[in-house]
């Protein structure tokens, strides 16, 4: 695990009960893609959402419809057993619908405001006072975030105007970052002049392309001390998204930048909304900052595995333990520390095995048709025949409850 004091300090933020910033783990969030109005298909995904492990769930907060069904979903999923706090998208209008729905203004636990579209000219400060007066009034948090998408166009003519009239020094991407980064800051000192802590402030700054995120967070970490919340944002499907978030985050992260994470992978229609949250998770577990459950380590195979017992086997494990991580949770203290490895051959196979807590190594192309498990470094016992799977699986449990159970305690 990353040493927490490598961590940035920053100030830390309650979200309905779930702590932002400080030395608080990192927290994972993510944001459903339906309709708020549609009541039914909302509770479904926030449900989802949160069983996968989202630890605060955006809604979109853009029509009156919307709001009106706010404190009716919040309401179901308290019902559900669910207590994952929501987070109100808003974008344009939120000044009105914050103002005209009271009881959505209460149930939320943060509003996200956006001050490149909170309003132009002197609208723009007469709406965000309204919705920082909202979350005065009902103590709530906010999130003022900037996207290069939708950057404040005066603050952008305003500083290129600069720019041009010291001599053009700087890039159009160095006035970009200082864009969203003035914008951010600007809109909280004037959300603090309004009445609103301090400690109840959470930033960020989202581009969609990963060096120019780096960059612009590096600088506004420099800056001030909020809480930063990372993602890359329209970071595009599948492995684009995927490993495009990973670079930018996984950087930042390593330096201490980011309190909260969300990934934005595009789903396709198969796609599960999940997946971001188990990419985010992974993200943070795959670098040592938190740990959520037990890793299986499994090689990629070669020529020397022309079986695919190993690849079968390993995905089967996986399965297994993220089947039994639930009850597991419950009863064994520290069980997401656990490593597994199924492998698939002599080379690497025994080695790997031994740096796990427990593992297993199947036989390779011409190998003798025998699998030797090990455990905390040395040799358990082999196993052979059509009932590998099973067999495995019940000294996997032993060890679980050897090792993590009241008797045996944490390693």
């Amino acid at each position: 695990m990353i040493d927490s004091s490598q961590r940035r300090t920053s100030m830390m933020v309650d979200v309905g009960g779930v702590f932002i910033g400080g030395e608080a783990p990192i927290v994972v969030q993510s944001m459903t893609n339906t309709p708020t109005a549609d009541i039914e298909a909302t509770v479904g995904q926030i449900m989802l959402l949160a069983e996968a492990g989202s630890e605060l769930v955006r809604v979109t907060v853009d029509t009156r419809e919307a709001a009106a069904a706010i404190p009716v979903i919040a309401g179901r999923i308290l019902q559900e057993g669910v207590q994952v706090p929501l987070a109100g998208d808003f974008h344009y209008n939120g000044h009105q619908l914050l103002e005209e729905f009271p009881e959505c203004a209460r149930e939320l636990a943060k509003y996200r405001i956006n001050p490149g579209n909170v309003g132009s000219g002197d609208h723009r400060e007469e709406h965000f006072r309204s919705i920082i007066e909202q979350a005065v009034a009902f103590d709530k948090p906010v999130r003022i975030g900037a996207n290069w998408g939708s950057v404040d166009r005066s603050m952008l003519t305003r500083l290129m105007d600069e720019n041009a009239s010291t001599g053009g020094a700087n890039d159009s991407s160095a006035i970009m970052r200082e864009a969203l980064i003035r914008s951010v800051l600007d809109s909280a000192r004037l959300a603090e002049e309004v009445g609103l802590g301090h400690d109840r402030i959470i930033i960020s700054c989202k581009t969609s392309d990963v060096q120019e995120l780096i960059s612009v967070n590096r600088e506004l970490a420099a800056r001030c001390d909020y809480p930063i919340h990372l993602g890359l944002t329209e970071a595009g499907m599948a492995e684009r998204g995927i490993v495009g978030s990973t670079a930018a985050m996984a950087v930042l992260l390593q330096e201490g930048i980011g309190d909260t994470i969300r990934v934005s992978i595009t789903p396709s229609v198969e796609d599960d909304r999940a997946r971001e949250v188990l990419v985010a998770r992974q993200i943070l577990q795959s670098m040592g900052l938190r740990l959520f459950a037990p890793q299986v380590t499994s090689c990629p195979g070669c020529g020397r595995t022309d079986s695919t017992l190993f690849q079968e086997l390993a995905a089967e494990v996986a399965a297994y333990l993220a089947e039994r991580m639930p009850l597991w949770r419950e009863q064994y203290e520290g069980v997401e520390a656990m490593m597994v490895a199924v492998m698939g051959c002599v080379v690497n196979g025994p080695g790997e095995s031994r740096h796990a807590d427990i593992g297993i190594s199947l036989p390779g192309s011409g190998e003798e048709p025998s699998a030797p498990v090990y455990i905390d470094g040395k040799l358990h016992n082999i196993l052979k025949g059509n009932n590998i799977l099973v067999e495995f699986q019940v000294i996997l449990e032993e060890y679980v409850d050897r090792r993590f159970g009241s008797d045996g305690g944490v390693a």
